[in-house]
């Protein structure tokens, strides 16, 4: 009896190694996956700060902080245009939780009783449209906290200069618009005097041909 159990053992362990044994044979995948570039909509943008943190929002009908989200908190500065935008997702999902940008005015100061957290208020975009938002944000340390704050008035103070030199090329701008718009003006008005000096001369000359031919032959003697 054992030795029909020994030979049987044998016989599986013979069997599984056949099927651990690498023929060499390569099967093509039943279903070809295609390599997809994703965009972020940060493409163009270039990241100043980057931090770990957790989003809240006040709640005004509740009136209470509610938490939106744990993750990775940017300014992220456009290449182009200069302007700096506040943008958080979410770790896991990536969901964005607050996007705004930051302006001149805005202003961020420390949560009364935690020195790891700040509070602001912004015009925020995150769901898609405009909302007056209060955010609170928290850190893992003073240390990030205070950075973050900095950065955050170091960038307000930069846009006032990128407000400035937008303001002075609107003005530059509208004060060559109202230049040609003189310069057309008064081309219009000459072309016009023009046109009336030249309408008597060509009457005048009318009048005398008519004159002309009113006069007829003169009579026979």
């Amino acid at each position: 009896m054992a030795s029909n159990d020994s030979k049987h053992r044998e016989e599986e362990e013979t069997a599984a190694g056949a099927e651990d044994e690498d023929t060499g044979a390569q099967v093509a995948p039943i279903v070809k996956l295609e390599e997809i570039y994703v965009t972020t909509g940060e493409e163009e943008e270039q990241p100043i700060l980057d931090l770990k943190a957790k989003l809240y929002r006040f709640d005004k009908d509740g009136n209470q902080w509610k938490e939106r989200g744990a993750g990775t908190v940017k300014f992220l500065k456009h290449k182009e245009t200069g302007k700096v935008r506040l943008v958080m997702r979410q770790s896991k999902t990536l969901k964005i939780c607050a996007n705004h940008l930051v302006l001149s005015t805005m202003t961020v100061q420390e949560h009364a009783g935690n020195d790891k957290s700040c509070v602001w208020h912004a015009s925020d975009f995150a769901d898609g449209e405009l909302k007056d938002e209060m955010f609170c944000i928290r850190f893992p340390s003073v240390e990030n906290c205070k950075t973050f704050m900095e950065m955050f008035q170091e960038v307000a103070e930069s846009q006032k200069k990128e407000e400035n030199k937008d303001a002075s090329a609107t003005a530059g701008l509208l004060e060559k618009l109202s230049v040609e718009d003189n310069k057309t003006e008064v081309e219009d008005k000459e072309k016009a005097k023009a046109k009336t000096e030249e309408a008597p001369a060509a009457g005048k000359e009318k009048v005398s041909e008519s004159a002309e031919k009113d006069e007829g032959p003169l009579p026979s003697t």
